[in-house]
């Protein structure tokens, strides 16, 4: 059966590894702070944190103390085999963007799905981010350090998911994009066994980086903001 224990060092006491899945990302790092001390290994779902600096301690902490941990939006692992491509020269997403107002990143609630989605059609080396936003959606550009072009659009209240892969003159398109959990799980019990991030930490990083940097970019009307 299921044991329901009162706190996280009564559970720490009991596993081998930790996911870590309260919604609220404010809660995260103090939560992680607790499972790296301890040195479990640990999954941390969306959002991995509210703001980009409790993003960088978890990391830090983590690095500090040799604990691997990895976040992922299952969005990563539905099937976008179609759309990944070497010889993509921009792609746009797009997905749900419901807003959740105690998170300073308006993306990293809801609009983390797209936004990974992006990342794993484009990869990571994104250097300059503008957001337009409206009541009912948000439109974000990156420009990648080669040039290429990357959108997410971030729709309210709702929408499916999808995305279209540019490639010269023409575009192949994905949608309605499947979310698969399955995988994503998967992916969760290799890591636990190996102990290898199946998404670079990295890469997360530089996630929350890109919506951080269009936090700034929404905040200012809708200036460039460079990732820091």
């Amino acid at each position: 059966g299921v044991r329901i224990v009162p706190d996280i060092p009564t559970l720490l006491s009991m596993v081998d590894g930790v996911l870590l899945e309260s919604l609220d990302g404010r809660t995260h790092l103090e939560q992680a702070r607790q499972v790296i001390a301890a040195h479990k290994p640990l999954f941390i779902d969306k959002p991995l944190a509210s703001t980009l600096a409790d993003a960088r301690e978890i990391a830090r902490l983590a690095k500090e103390a040799g604990v691997p941990w990895f976040s992922s939006s299952s969005l990563r692992y539905s099937d976008l085999t179609k759309v990944k491509s070497p010889d993509n020269t921009g792609v746009s997403v797009w997905g749900p963007g419901p807003l959740e107002e105690h998170h300073q990143l308006s993306l990293s609630w809801y609009g983390i799905h797209a936004v990974e989605m992006l990342y794993t059609v484009m990869g990571t080396g994104c250097l300059t981010v503008t957001e337009t936003s409206s009541r009912d959606s948000d439109v974000v550009v990156g420009v990648w350090k080669d040039g290429r072009v990357g959108v997410a659009r971030v729709l309210r209240p709702y929408s499916d998911y999808g995305v279209v892969a540019f490639r010269g003159r023409d575009a192949v398109v994905d949608h309605p994009v499947k979310v698969d959990y399955a995988a994503l799980d998967a992916k969760i019990g290799e890591f636990f066994k190996t102990g290898i991030p199946p998404v670079p930490n990295s890469e997360t990083l530089e996630i929350f980086a890109f919506m951080d940097a269009a936090q700034r970019s929404k905040d200012s009307g809708g200036k460039p903001a460079n990732l820091q």
